[in-house]
C-alpha cells in the first residue's frame, strides 16, 4: 500500500504499465500489429514455394526467379523478427532511449526489406502477363496460368504484411522521437511566426 501511494505521490507507473507515458492500449495495438505478420509472412512464403508448374512447354518453379527467391527470404527474416518483437513488446517494460532508437532502425530495415520484395515481385508478375514488345519478352501466363495466379496470391499478401509494418514504423517513430524535449529556446516562450507578407 505504501509503495502504491509512493507511485502515485512521484507519478511514476506501476509494474503493469509502461513508464514512457504510453498507454496500454497503444502496446496492445502494437503487439498484434507485431503477431498478425507472422501468419501473413508464413503463408506468402508457403504459398511461393509451392508455386511450380508443368505442362507440354516445360516446367517453371518459383525458385526459376531471384525476385520470387527474395520474396521468400524477406518473408522468412520478417515471420522470424516479428515473432520475436511480438514477445518482445508483449511483456510491459521502460522504453528507454536505446530501445526506442533499435525498434525505429529495425522497423524502417523491414520496412523497406518487405516493400522492396513485392515491388520486385510484382513487377516481374506483370511482365509475365503483359510481356514486354520493346524486349521482344512475351507473356508467359497464358501458358503458366495456375503460376500466376499463386504468384500473385503471394504478392497480394506481402502487400497486407506492408502494410502493417508501415504502421508499425509510424509507432516506432512516434515513440522515438516523442522522447526528446523541445529545444531550449522553446520550452518556456511561444514560437514566433514571421508574416512575409508585410
Amino acid at each position: 500500500m505504501a509503495e502504491k501511494n509512493s507511485n502515485l505521490a512521484t507519478g511514476t507507473s506501476g509494474p503493469c504499465q509502461e513508464e514512457d507515458g504510453n498507454s496500454g492500449g497503444i502496446r496492445t495495438v502494437e503487439m498484434l500489429l507485431r503477431l498478425f505478420p507472422v501468419g501473413l509472412c508464413v503463408a506468402a512464403l508457403v504459398v511461393m514455394i509451392k508455386d511450380s508448374e508443368t505442362n507440354d512447354y516445360g516446367s517453371l518453379s518459383y525458385s526459376n526467379f531471384t525476385g520470387f527467391r527474395f520474396l521468400v527470404h524477406a518473408n522468412g527474416v520478417l515471420a522470424g523478427y516479428s515473432l520475436v518483437t511480438a514477445a518482445f513488446t508483449a511483456v510491459p517494460r521502460p522504453m528507454t532511449m536505446p530501445r526506442a532508437w533499435t525498434f525505429f532502425l529495425l522497423d524502417q530495415v523491414s520496412t523497406y526489406l518487405i516493400l522492396a520484395a513485392g515491388a520486385v515481385t510484382t513487377e516481374l508478375t506483370f511482365l509475365a502477363y503483359k510481356g514486354d514488345v520493346t524486349v521482344t519478352w512475351s507473356e508467359a501466363c497464358g501458358t503458366y496460368g495456375h503460376f500466376c495466379k499463386q504468384a500473385t496470391a503471394s504478392i497480394i499478401i506481402t502487400f497486407l504484411v506492408v502494410i502493417c509494418y508501415i504502421l508499425l514504423s509510424l509507432i516506432s517513430s512516434y515513440r522515438l522521437f516523442s522522447k526528446y524535449d523541445a529545444p531550449v529556446g522553446y520550452r518556456n516562450k511561444g514560437i514566433e511566426i514571421v508574416d512575409f507578407g508585410n
